[in-house]
């Protein structure tokens, strides 16, 4: 992917992985799967204002010229979506955020950053929500870049590419368009809980039970998600660090519970509120 610094004064165009097929080996996953990065959350649509970065009239990458869109509504738009990695995490993204390769974001050469899109796989129906917060992917064919979570929910980090359709959402509007809101679900359909053990008297959580509805190797991003959380819920949240490899991840967590009749009440109102993908987990 070719990342692009936009400046007061002029645009700086840094070669890198999607300039040319020979460079996109350079490029990688991290060296250790994550766990359950497939079940990370998507991005939660709101109406934010432009980004003061990243949002010029025009702007030429490699000789071309690209025209930034003054609206993003009902833009919709096929092709090839790829990926970005570990060559990129950490760093800059056109709109002056620090691209974070665990978050559910991606790159667009033309959509006002930021923008929301739910990007759909053609060939499985798989549908994810991503944040538009950089420029990209400017290879011939491609229209998104998404990012290494984006990539492992979509299924497209096998193949490299996959085929998509992507549509932006409207968050004044509807968070999810053409998504119908899920069925109802019964607590006995939720999956088996592990067994709960007595806590210890040095550590008021550990052995208790606790619902984890992200995992980030942002400690901002985790934040995020548990300010939404602790103001949706209106129950605690906590984010726990935990070390993998040589990058950290922080889980966000709701609990802790002693019954299991109530975390499979909390977590059947976090499916209601689009967390579709939780976890139990234990400490």
């Amino acid at each position: 992917m070719t990342r692009v610094y936009f400046l007061p004064i002029f645009l700086i165009s840094l070669l890198s992985a999607c300039s040319s097929d020979t460079s996109i080996v350079r490029d990688s996953a991290p060296s250790i799967h994550p766990a359950n990065i497939e079940l990370t959350p998507d991005a939660i649509p709101r109406i934010e204002a432009k980004s003061r970065g990243g949002n010029p009239a025009s702007y030429e990458v490699f000789g071309k010229t690209y025209h930034v869109l003054p609206s993003s509504e009902g833009f919709v738009q096929r092709g090839i979506a790829s990926w970005y990695g570990t060559k990129f995490h950490g760093n800059k993204t056109s709109n002056g955020e620090t691209y974070d390769m665990y978050a559910m974001t991606a790159a667009h050469k033309t959509l006002p950053l930021p923008s929301y899109v739910e990007v759909r796989n053609l060939d499985t129906n798989k549908k994810i929500i991503v944040r538009v917060n950089d420029r990209g992917p400017f290879h011939d064919g491609r229209i998104i870049d998404l990012s290494y979570a984006a990539a492992a929910k979509l299924g497209t980090l096998k193949n490299g590419t996959s085929s998509v359709e992507i549509k932006v959402i409207n968050p004044s509007v509807d968070a999810t368009p053409d998504v119908a809101p899920p069925p109802p679900i019964k607590q006995s359909e939720l999956p088996p809980s592990p067994s709960i053990q007595q806590p210890f008297a040095s550590n008021p959580t550990q052995g208790l039970l606790f619902i984890q509805v992200g995992a980030f190797s942002s400690i901002d991003n985790a934040n995020r998600l548990k300010y939404e959380l602790t103001n949706q819920l209106k129950m605690p949240v906590t984010v726990e660090k935990k070390s993998h490899s040589t990058d950290p991840l922080y889980l966000v967590q709701v609990g802790p519970y002693i019954r299991m009749q109530n975390a499979d009440s909390t977590r059947l109102q976090l499916y209601k509120l689009g967390y579709k993908n939780t976890l139990y987990t234990g400490r």
